[in-house]
């Protein structure tokens, strides 16, 4: 447990920091007011024609004053009128009806000239001097941080489970300005601190027990008035995967250890368990499964005290899979991490999809077959009679904690080879303070150490004791937490420690190594070809994969895949085959080989290839689908023959995070397009002004519906920009598959036809997808480039890029030109810019 003392210094060195960034932030500059804005005259001059009538000084009508209004825009207040007047004119609230009203062309110039100026103003209320804030660690850093210290997998312990919700600054999760420090987040450090180190460290040595489990398989509720009457509870069995909403099966615990484990550790458990009736005559469709597939068994930890053992729970990470036999029950070996309290539970991932849905089925549709046929839901018939899929588990062994024959790899990671050493304790503590702290330790760090360690000897406490409260406070400590903090504030180029922290939680999310700490300490890493060096090698080893999902999930937003999901019934493949995960590793390993190849990123806009497994062989249609097998994973294949696939825009991933689950919206994934691909977000619409119901509705599609909309002046502007990137990719429903037609509205065959033809403002047409895609990459090539780099140097660097950075922006994009638009080329680039190497 925490001692009050341990919670006072880390408190006390989170107020020092909190205050340092506050007056940090109050002496950031700002850019200077221009003394004549170029769009005043324009303003000024129609304000005063059609507006000074009710809202000049005198008559302020509504309490809107704009007589004193002027650009640029100076003050949050004027902020808000100037995003007032905008809703007004737009709606035409404004003149009233009975007024002088402005022409198109005017309303048009006024709208305009306060949109340049609204976003002129934010950019400088928001600007941080284009100077990284120093930032805490964002909960993903936080726990892949701590996995490479102890040097084990920490994500069975859901330490951050509790924390608060993290915002994000454009789907980024890792800028320094949307990372609040609050009480409570500092609270729950403490707790994950001590639960980490005494759950990993604190537990008490203990010989390996053995379990042998036979008989009480109690199950589901519902599943166990049936088994108890056929099986006497003598088998454990799983009828269908876990992503379901009955979870009648989805679930394997043993009744007889709901306690779980006694202490933390790595366990063997053996599972004697057998396939039954993969060979079914039975209408595979009722199941929805692919029985061509050997059945799959995987383990998951579950906890009693964290919610229903049968139901799906937020600490569930796969441990460990097999594939099942058919011909005969057969032992399987596994070899898990299980934390203290956890008890193991069996799934089965590509098992039956809904299993109450295919009972009520079989017993209707073979009905004939039983004895005694129920209708309804009747497992008892067919476990008694019939041939329902399921794995039958009738035995369960487990024996643990293992012995590690060099020690556990947590006392290794943090005591060294020879464990504690009570002689030796400050030292150890030390060291591992240095690597938490990514620089050397200066007096001050040190001394706190020792103060805390001798202040626990002093309180009675054993000296592994005190040096286990010790490494709590260092992983609560500023220190560990935040980033960049050698570098002097007058200073902008990071010193060679802050840029080796920089740089390893860019590519690897996790601390630097040895080999980039001693090219820091050497100072070599402030040469650029060092730097290179160092860049290269980060991104050949496997732990740069945190680099391409942390970036992917922020650039392209795959993280919230899953947010809006699809109706059961519309999609049901989307669970039942867990297709999320296949839509983001595809994107993944299409980054990773332009990675490795320094492929052109022209290839994102349109490429002949794509990366697919089995699931998204089926879900696009290709010819692969009929040779692909579950075990075979990723493929790379060639799209030669389909016009419907081929770069970004062509993958589910990014179509379903781009649609809202239930239905398109040519303006929802036009404005994905544009934010995300092409580095042009337009500007939000009135506040007033009501959404656009997507998708069809009766006779009428979602192309004329927009039109209509869009006859008013006002809204056209916007939407000539946005609707034709969107309509392109009308072809695609909300899980990217492709369609020719539009649902009928009604659920009963097909609605209108699909037109995905647009026209860009421009000028440039396109007929479909694929012509679109071939617009983009002819003639929006550099402005995707230049968007591609600006995300990987925010991403990189920590915070929004700001107006005063576009100039080594479009440096970058011209070297990058000449290397063909390479991705390891402008990786490069990036990470060796002054921006990344700056503060």
């Amino acid at each position: 447990m925490i001692t009050q003392f341990v919670k006072t210094l880390c408190k006390r060195a989170f107020r020092a920091v909190c205050g340092f960034v506050f007056c940090v932030s109050l002496l950031t500059p700002c850019a200077a007011a221009e003394p004549q804005h170029k769009h005043n005259p324009t303003v000024t001059r129609l304000l005063k024609k059609y507006c000074f009538d009710c809202h000049d000084v005198a008559t302020a009508d509504g309490e809107r004053e704009f007589e004193t209004f002027s650009l640029p825009i100076k003050t949050q207040q004027q902020l808000i009128t100037a995003d007032g007047i905008i809703d007004q004119v737009t709606l035409r609230k404004m003149p009233p009806e009975e007024s002088d009203q402005p022409t198109d062309k005017e309303r048009l110039a006024l709208i305009g000239a306060l949109r340049d100026g609204i976003q002129e103003a934010r950019s400088q209320f928001e600007s941080t001097g284009s100077r990284t804030i120093m930032r805490r660690l964002s909960n993903r850093e936080y726990e892949n941080t701590l996995a490479t210290l102890f040097d084990r997998r920490v994500d069975t312990l859901g330490l951050t489970a509790d924390f608060p919700r993290e915002e994000t600054s454009q789907h980024m999760d890792n800028i320094g300005e949307s990372l609040v420090t609050s009480g409570f987040l500092l609270d729950q450090y403490f707790q994950a601190a001590s639960r980490l180190v005494e759950t990993r460290l604190g537990k008490q040595e203990m010989k390996p027990k053995s379990w042998h489990f036979k008989d009480n398989f109690k199950q589901y509720e519902e599943l166990s008035g049936p088994h108890r009457s056929v099986f006497k509870y003598k088998y454990l069995c799983l009828y269908e995967q876990p992503n379901t909403d009955t979870r009648q099966g989805g679930y394997g615990h043993i009744e007889d250890f709901l306690a779980g484990v006694p202490a933390s550790g790595l366990y063997d458990i053996e599972v004697q368990a057998q396939a039954l009736h993969r060979d079914t005559h039975y209408d595979p469709k009722i199941f929805r499964i692919d029985f061509s597939e050997p059945f799959q068994l995987a383990v998951v930890p579950g906890d009693v005290t964290k919610g229903h053992i049968h139901y799906p729970q937020a600490i569930e990470p796969i441990l460990a899979s097999t594939v099942v036999p058919d011909d005969k029950p057969e032992w399987l070996k596994f070899r898990v991490w299980l934390d203290a309290g956890q008890t193991p539970r069996f799934i089965f991932p590509n098992g039956p999809y809904e299993s109450r849905a295919s009972v009520i089925s079989l017993n209707k549709r073979y009905k004939d077959e039983f004895k005694k046929p129920v209708a309804g839901v009747s497992r008892t018939t067919l476990l008694r009679e019939g041939k329902l899929p399921h794995i039958r588990i009738s035995e369960i062994k487990i024996r643990g904690p293992i012995p590690e024959p060099d020690g556990s790899k947590e006392e290794v990671a943090v005591f060294g080879k020879a464990g504690f050493q009570q002689d030796h304790a400050l030292e150890q503590l030390f060291a591992f303070a240095k690597k938490a702290y990514r620089r050397p330790l200066s007096e001050a760090d040190q001394r706190r150490i020792k103060t805390l360690y001798e202040r626990r000897l002093s309180e009675q406490a054993t000296p592994r004791q005190a040096a286990l409260d010790t490494l709590k406070m260092i992983l609560c400590s500023p220190s560990f937490l935040y980033l960049s903090e050698i570098t002097p504030e007058d200073e902008r180029e990071l010193h060679p420690y802050d840029l080796a922290s920089r740089l390893s939680y860019a590519l690897w999310t996790a601390p630097p190594d040895a080999e980039l700490l001693a090219t820091a300490a050497s100072g070599r890493l402030k040469k650029k070809e060092e730097l290179q060096k160092q860049i290269r090698r980060l991104l050949k080893d496997s732990r740069s994969d945190e680099f391409v999902n942390g970036f992917l999930d922020s650039w392209l937003n795959l993280r919230a895949i899953g947010d809006q999901p699809p109706p059961r019934r519309a999609a049901w493949e989307y669970y039942a085959q867990n297709l999320p995960e296949s839509m983001k590793q595809e994107a993944r390993l299409f980054f990773r080989s332009l990675l490795d190849e320094d492929g052109s990123v022209e290839k994102f806009l349109d490429a002949d290839y794509t990366f697919v497994d089995k699931k998204l062989a089926h879900l696009y249609q290709l010819p692969e689908k009929d040779k692909l097998r579950l075990k075979d994973g990723f493929q790379r294949v060639k799209l030669s023959g389909t016009k419907r696939r081929g770069g970004l825009l062509g993958m589910a991933g990014v179509l379903t995070v781009s649609a809202n689950g239930v239905d398109t919206s040519p303006v929802t994934r036009g404005v994905y397009v544009l934010e995300n691909l092409l580095g042009s977000p337009p500007p939000p619409p009135p506040d007033e002004v009501p959404a656009i119901d997507p998708d069809v509705s009766g006779a009428k599609t979602i192309r004329e519906r927009l039109a209509k909309h869009s006859q008013d002046q006002t809204c056209f502007v916007c939407h000539r920009n946005i609707d034709p990137h969107g309509h392109a990719l009308e072809s695609f429903d909300p899980i990217g598959r492709w369609r020719e037609k539009y649902p009928h509205p009604k659920g009963k065959g097909s609605g209108p036809k699909v037109d995905p033809t647009g026209k860009l403002p421009s000028g440039e047409t396109f007929k479909d997808f694929e012509d679109f895609k071939h617009v983009l990459l002819e003639n929006r090539l550099d402005q995707f480039t230049h968007c591609l780099i600006e995300k990987l140097l925010t991403y990189s660097t920590g915070r929004q890029m700001e107006r005063a950075d576009q100039y080594e922006i479009e440096d970058i994009l011209k070297r990058v030109k000449t290397e063909n638009y390479g991705l390891q080329s402008i990786m490069l680039e990036v990470m060796t810019s002054r921006i990344f190497r700056s503060r």
